[in-house]
């Protein structure tokens, strides 16, 4: 043989054996446990992979604000994101505070009709292309209330349900409280929807915890940072739950041991993306070891309503 083709067929060998190596690095890799990078495909059902979008608002800016909103949208092209999350009221830049220029003829504006709005029919549009879950805060009108809601859009586009925000106090009562904390199946389960102050009380957590959900989403425009961020965990780990905290300022999410999955907090508009997976929200512990003959206090009286529900 030349010897030029014993060298070849030494090299091919040497070739060989390096691609099956390669081969088995790539495979263990692969089953090493770790934060998969956002442009993978999602592994098995149980994983979630959320984008929380962090901008601030113009208030009464409805065209202003849709457009921020399919921008940042855009930026999960290719990354298999599963539920895009906006802040609380996010179309109308949360108006209703707005004591400067605040009316209840100007709230109706820009209120949204969940049968006719163009920016609705846009985010299940939206929704649908990218077939993703869309959970969007906007002011709707239905049969003549303004409600502070947020909706779910499934991937095909359809309205899964809509939220209204129930603890109003005094800084909301330019709405109608909701009078339900209901959960909505999805691929991987029920999720549970809360706005802003809702948080402030445990009792809205667990409620949609006990009805099964593993994630709840949190649209709000409220107070943020060290204070929120230790209640948010409180409210995880309590619930052994995943929590998904969307702040113009903020975006947040924390998980079932109390501890902080993701975080980003700057002055940039921006869309923080993370991976979850809900096999870790188990329902031992906290939730198994519960004695509710014991805690027949939390609901008595509940025939009677705050102030603000009335």
């Amino acid at each position: 043989m030349h010897p030029y083709s014993v060298s070849f067929v030494v090299f091919l060998l040497a070739v060989g054996v390096m691609t099956v190596f390669s081969m088995g690095l790539h495979a263990a890799a692969a089953e090493r446990p770790g934060k998969r990078a956002t442009n993978s495909p999602r592994p098995n059902d149980t994983v979630i992979r959320l984008a929380l979008m962090k901008a601030v608002p113009e208030k009464w800016g409805l065209e202003a604000n849709f457009e921020v909103f399919l921008r940042l949208l855009s930026e999960t092209g290719g990354k298999q994101v599963d539920v895009f999350v906006t802040p609380e009221c996010w179309l109308d830049g949360y108006a209703a505070p707005d004591k400067e220029r605040y009316s209840p003829e100007r709230l109706r504006t820009v209120a949204q009709d969940l049968k006719n709005s163009p920016y609705l029919a846009r985010v299940a549009e939206e929704a649908r292309t990218r077939a993703m879950y869309v959970c969007f805060g906007f002011t709707s009108l239905e049969k003549g209330k303004i409600y502070n809601a947020a909706g779910l859009w499934a991937p095909c586009g359809k309205l899964v349900g809509v939220y209204h925000k129930t603890h109003l106090q005094t800084h909301d009562l330019q709405f109608s409280p909701g009078k339900l904390i209901p959960v909505w199946p999805t691929s991987w389960g029920p999720i549970g929807i809360m706005i802003c102050a809702d948080r402030r009380w445990p009792e809205t957590a667990r409620t949609l915890r006990l009805q099964g959900a593993r994630l709840i989403l949190n649209p709000t425009y409220g107070f943020c940072g060290e204070f929120n961020e230790a209640m948010m965990r409180t409210r995880s780990y309590e619930n052994q739950c995943f929590i998904a905290f969307a702040h113009p300022r903020t975006s947040l999410v924390t998980g079932p041991k109390g501890q902080v999955i993701a975080k980003r907090e700057d002055d940039q508009p921006g869309v923080l993306i993370c991976d979850l997976d809900l096999t870790q929200a188990r329902d031992d512990n906290h939730l198994e070891d519960r004695r509710p003959k014991l805690y027949k206090a939390i609901t008595k009286g509940g025939d009677r309503e705050p102030k603000s529900a009335r």
